[in-house]
């Protein structure tokens, strides 16, 4: 054989391999992440496979949770649009996060790969691609990066993909931003989506109600098919990577010690955030701001006898969806310690709500019922006020102002619950009003937060229609010289 002929078998023979690599690439993004240098762990293959199998599946959404520093964004932001668009060339994809900044970031990143890659991955840029979150390639497929909160128009993609909507912890506690952050979700980033278009959201989890929480809950009524994949940082029961409970995430490469990352963060931050970002439950199974340890659980029969009683609303307005009106009965004893009596709590409106108030301050005649004032209370009131006159139930309305923030008016509560002061009855009731202070704040609701908050600030500030329980009277001793009746002696007065 000459060595022309050898040289054009070599040729032939180099040709088939990056053939079959070509392919490969394309069948796996396992491969592909491979022949970018990268060494795929455990839980990045179980990434991979769960978006491969969604990819081929009826599915509409894929929700993956991970901790911060596991390298999740590396392969959903990163590696996976070039290798996704290699595979579906002639589709979009829209890819959001939680600022512009990390938008550009991942899309430069994404082109530069298309760019670098183009041969293996049998794509190439449009000739007129040069912005770094929005780019096209040569056979109509696109990418359009954006900041979550950022408008959306003129595109309409076949994927969706979110990395992260918060950025933040107090971006993640602020009930307003959540809530322009899931209609900014639904109203812009989903609405332009084609028909039969997929998502995968990629989060790490701060709270109850992020936007991976709110999903969950569509999932959970059947108004979404999808699934979750959700990865703890130390395993837990029924891990979906097989390891034994107490087992750190990334642990079958030394050389990377993922493990001392972890040990360290669990050290270091608060159990509320431990649960929430790394092991994607946002509320530690014991609590944090409330601890389950707290509460002295009581039967009927250890209730005090004598307790000055007292009542506590958080009002809501809306019907059937959103918060809940709470309305709570305390009762406290000689010793300043907080007994709850009983209560009602319903997504109903005000004609509802109010009825049901007046029902429980006929059943239990409390000194006092406190509320938050501002708006509700100029809404609530008048009508309250008439409905007491006509039923003849009559109490004491007080309302107290809404100053500083949620956690802020709910310390004086959580010093006595702390203090092992407070007392919450057995029984399903009792066993929701805890759940819900114990997730607090991370939970989706806080209403028994507030009228607990409410009840604690009462107490705090001395309110002139707060007092314990009376001291039953004591009979004085006569030292043996007998009782004297109306005499005006110190001893009988």
């Amino acid at each position: 054989m000459s060595f022309l002929d050898s040289s054009a078998e070599m040729t032939k023979a180099q040709a088939a391999r990056e053939l079959l690599q070509r392919r490969a690439i394309r069948r796996s993004l396992t491969e592909y992440a491979r022949y970018k240098g990268f060494n795929p762990a455990r839980h990045h293959r179980h990434i991979i496979a769960e978006i491969e199998s969604f990819l081929e599946s009826d599915d509409e959404i894929l929700l993956l949770a991970a901790p911060p520093g596991s390298a999740k964004s590396t392969y959903l932001s990163q590696l996976f649009p070039p290798w996704y668009l290699a595979r579906y060339p002639g589709n979009s994809i829209l890819a959001a996060t939680h600022s512009v900044e990390f938008a550009e970031r991942w899309g430069r990143r994404c082109r530069n790969d298309v760019a670098a890659d183009g041969r293996v991955l049998g794509i190439e840029l449009a000739g007129d691609s040069q912005a770094a979150a929005r780019w096209a390639l040569s056979t109509g497929g696109e990418y359009y990066g954006v900041g979550a909160g950022v408008g959306i128009s003129g595109f309409r993609a076949d994927l969706g993909l979110g990395d992260d909507f918060f950025g933040s912890r107090e971006d993640a506690f602020s009930e307003t931003v959540r809530r322009k952050r899931w209609d900014w979700y639904l109203d812009d980033f989903s609405s332009r989506l084609r028909p039969g278009a997929k998502r995968i959201l990629m989060n790490t989890r701060w709270h109850d109600e992020d936007v991976a929480g709110r999903v969950m809950e569509q999932l959970a009524k059947g108004q979404l098919r999808g699934r979750i994949v959700s990865l703890a940082a130390e395993a837990k029961a029924n891990d979906p990577l097989g390891r034994e409970v107490g087992q750190w995430l990334w642990d079958d490469q030394p050389e990377y010690d993922y493990p001392a990352f972890l040990r360290a963060r669990k050290r270091e931050t608060s159990p509320m955030m431990w649960a929430a970002l790394y092991q994607q439950d946002p509320a530690p199974e014991e609590g944090e701001f409330f601890q389950r340890g707290w509460f002295h659980r009581f039967t009927p029969d250890e209730k005090p006898k004598r307790l000055s009683v007292f009542g506590t609303s958080d009002y809501a307005v809306s019907e059937g969806k959103g918060d809940f009106t709470v309305h709570r009965v305390w009762g406290i004893d000689e010793h300043g310690h907080i007994w709850l009596l009983g209560g009602w709590r319903g997504q109903t409106t005000s004609d509802v709500w109010i009825e049901r108030l007046l029902d429980l301050v006929h059943a239990h005649r409390p000194f006092a019922w406190f509320g938050e004032s501002g708006v509700i209370q100029k809404s609530v009131e008048p009508y309250l006020l008439r409905r007491s006159q006509e039923r003849r139930v009559y109490c004491r309305w007080e309302w107290l102002p809404s100053i500083t923030d949620k956690s802020a008016r709910a310390r004086g509560f959580q010093a006595r619950a702390a203090m092992k002061m407070v007392h919450v009855p057995e029984g399903a009731d009792g066993d929701a009003f805890i759940e819900e202070l114990i997730r607090f704040p991370a939970g989706k609701h806080d209403d028994e937060v507030d009228t607990a908050s409410l009840m604690g600030r009462a107490l705090d500030e001395a309110h002139p229609a707060t007092k314990a329980a009376p001291v039953e009277k004591q009979a004085r001793p006569d030292y043996g010289f007998g009782r004297k009746q109306n005499t005006g002696d110190w001893m009988t007065s």
